[in-house]
């Protein structure tokens, strides 16, 4: 496919999801420009970013250290500046790595990844975004937080000078209605904003469940699949 018709193809995804978050927000009483598209990009090559970033996109999302870290690159080389969201599990040996090029990390889920990250962002020119990982079921084997880890978690990332707390994010369980785990995200969100007044964020939502989402208070969708198509037909 050429990028001519890549582009076309991703403006109309584009332009599809983008009414699919004006939609919900509508339904839901709130402003559309209150919730920001993240593009998951991760699987997808550079070019895909560049012509997202062409096309008004300004998040994009990836999840693989050594995916993520030259495609980010290349796409700022050839004049895109997309703001990175880290959105895999991170591994604290990983933390220096990520931290050179991504703008927002959003699976913290323990203070000792706050202590690795605080680390390794020392010599950025700007602190690097934090939003804690919540554990919407309480399974720690697929990541979040749970119970009080969350104070303790965002906590120790208000104490520190590199990292910036933003708020929270989860992934609804696959055997959960997608409205009852987006309620509890925003009931665990309300108490980290009384406790963290700055922390505000809240990216929830896929392509299956963004509505949902924005009707709970989602200021983050991150989209892949309804955005970029399935991965095996590109090929």
């Amino acid at each position: 496919m050429t990028d001519a018709a890549r582009r076309d193809e991703l403006a109309v995804s584009l332009a599809e999801v983008r009414e699919r978050i004006v939609r919900a927000c509508v339904a839901a009483g709130r402003e559309p420009d209150a919730v920001t598209l993240v593009a998951v990009t991760k699987t997808y090559p550079v070019s895909d970013v560049v012509l997202l970033a062409g096309l008004g996109v300004t998040d994009v999302g990836e999840n693989r250290d050594q995916e993520a870290g030259p495609k980010i690159e290349a796409a700022r080389a050839a004049g895109a500046t997309p703001r990175c969201h880290f959105i895999g599990q991170l591994q604290r040996n990983k933390a220096k790595s990520v931290a050179g090029y991504a703008d927002v990390i959003e699976t913290v889920d323990s203070v000792r990844l706050v202590t690795a990250l605080d680390r390794a962002a020392a010599d950025r020119p700007e602190p690097l975004g934090v939003l804690v990982q919540v554990s919407i079921d309480g399974d720690v084997a697929r990541g979040g937080a749970v119970e009080d880890d969350l104070w303790r978690i965002s906590d120790a990332v208000a104490a520190t000078t590199t990292l910036r707390l933003g708020g929270v994010m989860a992934v609804a369980p696959r055997e959960w209605d997608p409205d009852r785990a987006f309620e509890q995200l925003a009931v665990r969100s309300a108490g980290l904003v009384e406790r963290h007044p700055v922390a505000t964020a809240i990216s929830a939502g896929m392509s299956g469940d963004l509505e949902a989402a924005v009707r709970h208070g989602a200021t983050h969708v991150r989209i892949g699949t309804s955005l970029l198509g399935m991965r095996n037909l590109l090929r």
